[in-house]
């Protein structure tokens, strides 16, 4: 594994001093709500639901004062925009009145808020706090399992395996090389196999090549 991340580290881009939360989002809030948002939706439909209901509220206390209704009609392109405005309207108000309106810096704070799973909160940890934590999304999923880098069937192991077993050097910067290599090798339909800087360490590349 750690041969792996090295060759990641010299190839994919890491963390940058101007990286912002998900979704570009500023601050701990926006980049939960922002990571809220994203479930089951492609990245350009959850930035145009985003940018909508952020320009009517950008604190928790300031969407509590939107309605339900108001919220859903607002992040309409993100798609589930029902439960997701629920989800907001609970979130907010865990915050405000349970939390002081801080947003929590542990993992356990975090998933206790209405909407927020291992997988969001891992997000916001990295993104907003700086943890080294090896945030596990969709694509991270696939491409460390094709890897075999993780063995897992669902994100929530893998996040768990990457977490055991990776360098603790990769731990800071793991969710960014694996999110670039998503992106420009290992991609979910036609993976660039022919190319990459992986193959020879690659369990999806060594059981293609064995099919007759």
């Amino acid at each position: 594994m750690a041969i792996a991340f090295r060759r990641l580290r010299e190839h994919m881009p890491g963390r940058t001093l101007t990286a912002k939360g998900p979704k570009d989002q500023p601050d701990p809030f926006r980049s939960m709500v922002s990571c809220l948002l994203s479930a089951q939706s492609r990245d350009i439909n959850t930035a145009a639901a985003a940018k909508a209901l952020f320009a009517r509220a950008a604190t928790p206390q300031a969407m509590l004062a939107l309605s339900e209704e108001t919220i859903a009609a607002t992040i309409k392109p993100c798609g589930l925009y029902n439960t997701k405005a629920r989800n907001i309207r609970k979130l907010c108000d865990v915050l405000v009145h349970q939390l002081g309106g801080r947003v929590p810096e542990t993992r356990e704070g975090l998933m206790q808020i209405p909407g927020i799973g291992r997988k969001c909160a891992d997000i916001v940890l990295s993104f907003s706090f700086d943890r080294p934590i090896i945030a596990v999304d969709t694509h991270v999923h696939r491409v460390a399992n094709r890897l075999g880098l993780t063995n897992a069937k669902t994100a929530d192991e893998t996040a768990d395996q990457l977490a055991g077993h990776a360098p603790e050097w990769a731990q800071r910067d793991g969710h960014f090389w694996l999110i670039q290599f998503g992106k420009a090798v290992c991609v979910a339909r036609r993976p660039k196999c022919g190319g990459c800087f992986l193959s020879d360490l690659c369990r999806f590349y060594a059981a293609r090549r064995s099919l007759p």
